[in-house]
């Protein structure tokens, strides 16, 4: 088994500690009942409200406020609340005291209670929303999270990333599978309006997935990574993802090492030592030689490891007798009657020893034959027109897969495109 970084991933949220700061550019003040620049008429407070909410005046306007007196003020002035005017004011004065005493309770309570008033100016709606959702989600109201940051979004407000905090919501809740959908439908809006796409979003699914053992979705996460964000980094996670989750057999564990050999991912003795495995060297004795070679090279693999000496002999020696008979088993492939085995036998040997042009000839025909594992057929014909740097005809082949193999081919259809562009 192969680990990586996400192994361990607790997939705890992001505690989005985020200071509540207005984005307005300037504070919510309120220490005198007077009209807001924006308010189209001069506001009509109730008489019972500005009543109640003089001591509330006076105590915010102190030297030095007492935040206990400025709180045992406030329930008067919302129980005093007659009209619009009144709520907007009171809401005013509250996000103040919340200001004042770094109390975001307060402080959301007075921004719910200035958007409920329908006094605040358009374009301020979404950033007053998008405060109370941070708010709530760290007071783990996610619920209430979820839809203040969907009405700041509604009211186009698109800064600081409001959909990671939504998905966040969800992981929090543990509910993965709806906060997964969630986040790959914002990253497709996003990418489809043309916009900037977060690559920590795509980390993030891939982290969740990957930590709850959910396999579709890891895969698609990963694919996305590595078509967004290619590079070594997501190209040797995408590809560890596969190789933890996807519960595949040799020869398709094999192909998928080939695609982290090809992409340079292979850095550490287990991959190297997996590869090994995969490719056996009783079956394609050549290329178990060029790997041991190269992670010896490479200094991931011990040339005093008394397993790998043996096995490298093993297979070199293999390896020259197949050479021997090379043109034999040409022969016999090439043949109206040959079987199916002996056919495959010959795409495999040319492709391990770095002659993708036969190789293709072989599985190409393989792919048409009675009884033929066809999806690994046409990985392997992919694979040797990559090896050949015709990209576009091998992504097309990769994109014919179908089946427990799609989801390597779909890697290496990426990493043909990517090549090829």
């Amino acid at each position: 088994m192969i680990f990586t970084r996400f192994a361990r991933a607790n997939g705890a949220a992001s505690t989005l500690a985020m200071a509540l700061a207005l984005a307005t550019g300037a504070a919510v003040t309120a220490t005198a009942l007077e009209a807001p620049a924006f308010a189209q008429k001069k506001p009509k407070y109730s008489k019972s409200f500005i009543a109640a909410y003089a001591p509330l005046q006076e105590a915010l306007g102190a030297e030095t406020p007492d935040p206990a007196a400025v709180k045992a003020a406030i329930p008067a002035v919302v129980a005093a609340i007659e009209n619009e005017d009144d709520r907007f004011a009171a809401g005013g004065a509250i996000v103040n005291a919340g200001q004042k005493f770094n109390d975001n309770a307060l402080a959301r309570q007075g921004l719910e209670l200035m958007l409920a008033s329908g006094k605040v100016a358009p374009e301020q709606v979404g950033p007053y929303n998008f405060m109370i959702g941070q708010v709530a989600y760290n007071a783990k109201d996610y619920a209430a999270a979820r839809s203040a940051l969907e009405a700041a979004m509604a009211a186009g407000y698109t800064d600081n990333n409001p959909e990671a905090i939504i998905a966040e919501t969800y992981f929090a809740e543990n509910r993965d599978a709806e906060g997964l959908t969630y986040l790959s439908n914002a990253l497709e809006a996003r990418k489809a309006a043309g916009n900037t796409i977060d690559e920590d979003w795509i980390k993030r699914g891939l982290a969740v997935a990957y930590r709850a053992d959910m396999k579709a979705e890891a895969i698609k996460f990963a694919n996305m990574y590595v078509s967004e964000f290619p590079s070594e980094t997501s190209w040797r996670d995408a590809i560890a993802i596969l190789l933890n989750t996807g519960g595949y057999d040799k020869p398709a564990t094999l192909d998928l090492l080939r695609l982290g050999r090809r992409a340079g991912t292979l850095n550490d003795a287990r991959l190297y030592g997996e590869y090994v495995e995969a490719a056996d060297y009783r079956r394609l004795p050549a290329e178990v030689v060029s790997v041991i070679d190269e992670g010896q090279s490479k200094g991931f693999l011990s040339e005093n490891d008394a397993y790998l000496v043996d096995t490298r002999k093993q297979a070199a020696d293999r390896a020259a007798a197949d050479r021997a008979d090379m043109d034999g088993l040409l022969t016999d492939a090439r043949k109206s009657g040959a079987t199916l085995a002996t056919v495959m036998a010959a795409g495999d040997a040319m492709l391990s020893m770095g002659r993708p042009a036969e190789a293709e000839e072989f599985y190409l025909k393989a792919s048409t034959m009675a009884g033929a594992d066809t999806p690994m057929a046409l990985t392997r014909l992919g694979i040797a027109q990559y090896d050949q740097g015709n990209y576009a005809e091998a992504q097309a082949t990769f994109n014919r897969v179908e089946g427990a193999r799609q989801a390597i081919a779909n890697l290496w259809g990426v990493y043909s495109g990517q090549q090829g562009g």
